[in-house]
């Protein structure tokens, strides 16, 4: 696996911009990280002040520094606002793998627009980091979520039972998994 460099890399497909996230996005990490709804799944309480949206930002900027992850920040081409985020954490380099998570704004669930970043996301993994296996941890009852893994290719693999404990009660988690050598053969 190929360590990321020092510059962060934005990603461009047709209709989206992937950019670092910096302090200056708190607001629109707001606009979608306080509603409930986009927050189920993400293993967090929906956020409450400008302060939670901070703290997930320096989250962001130290696993990419530490070289444990990259989370993208997905924007409409020609607009800078933040829709939604999407990358990679507990990357194991001496493995070539990482885990893949992301969350879009609920205005624009349905539209294409977490399929086309998740597409650019695994492109970058495979091709410019080398990775062998990207791994999707999701809830039994994330229906979209697993649709779009499966979407792109993504096998499960099994069931972690029990395996998080979020909001005062332990979650089941399947795992998914997509290899280097099926990404080329997906529909």
């Amino acid at each position: 696996m190929r360590n990321h460099t020092d510059v962060f890399p934005t990603l461009e497909t047709e209709r989206l911009r992937l950019r670092q996230i910096e302090e200056s996005d708190a607001s629109s990490l707001m606009n979608y990280l306080t509603d409930p709804e986009v927050m189920e799944y993400y293993g967090l309480a929906p956020f409450q002040s400008i302060k939670d949206a901070l703290n997930e930002i320096s989250w962001y900027q130290s696993i990419f520094k530490e070289n444990t992850g990259i989370r993208w920040g997905i924007t409409l081409k020609g607009e800078d606002e933040i829709i939604g985020s999407c990358g990679f954490l507990n990357m194991s380099p001496q493995n070539y793998r990482t885990e893949v998570g992301y969350e879009l704004s609920k205005q624009y669930w349905g539209k294409g627009i977490a399929g086309e970043a998740l597409d650019a996301v695994l492109s970058y993994g495979f091709e410019s980091m080398n990775l062998q296996r990207i791994q999707a941890l999701i809830e039994p009852p994330n229906v979209a979520s697993i649709r779009l893994v499966e979407k792109h290719g993504f096998v499960r693999e099994g069931l972690l039972r029990n395996f998080e404990f979020t909001g005062n009660k332990f979650d089941d988690l399947y795992m998914y998994a997509l290899l280097k050598q099926d990404f080329g053969k997906r529909i």
